[in-house]
């Protein structure tokens, strides 16, 4: 099975809308896959479709190599934190974990001791859930979706409203279980710069369609500081940079090259290219965050 999930042409329709619109994503046993894109964009109705919350209009999806319309005996190897945590306020924390073990079938007698050691809420007591900070209910939320011992977890807007604290936690428990457990998760986010810490894949969805999927590297690659380089004779600048010692460097196409060192030193680059009679069609540098990047995909 080459990856754990998969969809085809995955759509549903709301009316004349279409909040999901013929997406095809692609996720690897051990992932964290970030699902990019703004409010809106699709991502919740996409992951309910994933976790069985709601039926594609069309399309499908290939679940443990199961087909989604007939993967219902398998949804028991999925956790699901869609929106917001489904929490009783009044009881604790372990009295919300209680009902979900008891619900789920879950007779391991420890279960609910150990979820809340996971996510860091063992010292919680009898304290009302209402009473938690925002930050402690979304760890909630994740140890909820995690009863069962799941393959998978999909979370939607893990981190969204928390402070950097509550982020940083959410952030640290999803690293660890990942690392510890290989749990595979799917997250989605409209806050880039954060999901880019710990993501390794992504997937960026715009108005219902996905409009690319790209490793963590190749998100990086796109993003980071780099001189962009125009010639017609890409052979002899490169030439011309191994001469000064570049040597990580790209050609991009006939006559286009990125540059990823000695971006302090772009005046003695075209200096060794002038001296050499290569003729320069344009040199610039480029320093583009994730935010900026995402903004002019989607325009």
């Amino acid at each position: 099975m080459e990856y754990l999930l998969s969809t085809e042409n995955l759509t549903k329709q709301y009316g004349k809308k279409k909040a999901v619109d013929s997406v095809n994503i692609h996720v690897r046993q051990g992932d964290i896959y970030g699902l990019i894109g703004r409010n809106g964009a699709g991502k919740t109705t996409l992951m309910k479709m994933l976790s069985g919350l709601a039926a594609p209009t069309s399309g499908g999806f290939l679940l443990f190599g199961e087909e989604g319309s007939r993967a219902g005996r398998i949804m028991n190897r999925v956790g699901a934190l869609i929106e917001e945590p489904g929490i009783y306020a009044d009881m604790s924390a372990y009295g919300n974990l209680h009902v979900k073990c008891m619900a789920l079938g879950v007779a391991d007698k420890s279960a609910e001791r150990e979820l809340l050691k996971i996510v860091g809420l063992s010292d919680t007591g009898k304290k009302p859930v209402g009473k938690f900070s925002l930050g402690m209910k979304q760890r909630l939320g994740i140890a909820l979706a995690l009863v069962g011992e799941p393959d998978l977890v999909i979370l939607d807007e893990p981190i969204n409203g928390l402070d950097p604290q509550g982020i940083a936690e959410v952030r640290n428990t999803i690293e660890r279980l990942n690392r510890e457990r290989h749990i595979t998760f799917i997250i989605s986010s409209h806050i880039l710069g954060e999901l880019s810490k710990f993501a390794l894949n992504y997937g960026i969805i715009h108005n219902g369609k996905l409009l690319q999927e790209l490793s963590r590297e190749e998100l990086f690659e796109k993003c980071s500081r780099k001189i962009l380089l125009n010639t017609p004779d890409t052979p002899a600048a490169a030439t011309v940079l191994e001469k000064l010692g570049i040597m990580n460097y790209r050609v991009t196409g006939r006559e286009t090259m990125e540059i990823y060192e000695g971006l302090q030193d772009t005046a003695k680059i075209n200096s060794a290219f002038v001296s050499a009679g290569i003729q320069i069609n344009g040199i610039s540098v480029l320093n583009q965050e994730l935010e900026d990047y995402y903004l002019e995909l989607t325009k």
